[in-house]
């Protein structure tokens, strides 16, 4: 019995732990959102006035957690600033408004350059030569708990949410796609059946891969086309800013995303007059 109280005393300290974090989240998003932080929202982010009132309240809960829990660092000389943080986390977490209260867990912080970055990797060569190559990049997200964005491309994809590019939509969907333990286009899923994911995701990003090489117009950017896991983060860019477009072309990939986001984006962006119930209208 004795040599049994370590490990119990590890379980009891796992499970508090657990609780804890449960309760601060709790505590975290019942406190009011400053109204500093509303107008740097509804100023700096044109898709917020469209959600839903209930969307809306539940948006402003996960960013409080968001930001009590994510640190942000300024590179190149760039200071952070609220409106920065709030944008950020306000696109981060139009991703979860519906996947409960979970908020990254697996990321700490957040790196900002004033514009998009270089960096230089090494790459193998098809005759197996590696050399050094230099990058331009919008943004990153790593597996070690960080994203880099590029502060330039954040306030360009707040203020046009239609055009199907947003670095903080692309990244985000990274780090979902990472919690399933590697980066592969196939994050863990709760409403979807693996089957079907499997099998719509495959034949959307082998289609898309064809249409690039044949240079024909996509509804989704071609980068998408990488591999499996940029083609999820690109389709997510893709659902959220140009959600009609996607559905008239991918219908079967336009339900998966559904199904996994668990909310309707074209909802979004109707006529303000038409949106149902409990929306804002002018």
């Amino acid at each position: 019995m004795t040599a049994l109280l370590p490990l119990l005393s590890v379980i009891i300290a796992i499970v508090a732990y657990f609780y804890y974090l449960k309760w601060r989240d709790q505590w975290v998003r019942s406190r009011p959102f400053p109204e500093a932080w509303l107008t740097l929202l509804t100023d700096g982010l044109n898709i917020y006035s469209c959600l839903s009132l209930q969307e809306q309240v539940r948006l402003r809960q996960l960013i409080l957690i968001f930001l009590a829990r994510k640190k942000f660092y300024g590179c190149a000389g760039l200071v952070v600033t609220d409106q920065m943080r709030i944008i950020i986390a306000a696109e981060a977490c139009l991703l979860l408004l519906n996947h409960g209260w979970a908020v990254y867990p697996k990321l700490s912080s957040i790196l900002i350059y004033p514009s998009a970055f270089r960096v230089t990797r090494q790459e193998l060569q098809a005759d197996g030569v590696v050399n050094s190559a230099e990058h331009r990049l919008l943004g990153e997200s790593w597996s070690s708990g960080r994203v880099i964005l590029s502060w330039d491309d954040i306030e360009n994809g707040a203020t046009d949410f239609t055009d199907g590019h947003n670095v903080v939509l692309h990244e985000f969907a990274h780090q979902l796609d990472a919690e399933s333990g590697t980066t592969n286009g196939a994050p863990p899923l709760r409403h979807n059946t693996y089957k079907s994911w499997s099998k719509v995701f495959t034949e959307n990003f082998e289609d898309l891969r064809e249409r690039s090489r044949r240079r024909q117009t996509t509804v989704m950017d071609t980068y998408g086309a990488t591999n499996p896991a940029e083609f999820f983060a690109v389709a997510t860019e893709t659902f959220f800013e140009e959600p009609q477009q996607l559905h008239d072309r991918r219908p079967d990939l336009y339900e998966e995303l559904c199904q996994y986001y668990q909310l309707d984006p074209r909802n979004w962006h109707l006529p303000r007059t038409n949106q149902g119930a409990g929306t804002l209208t002018d």
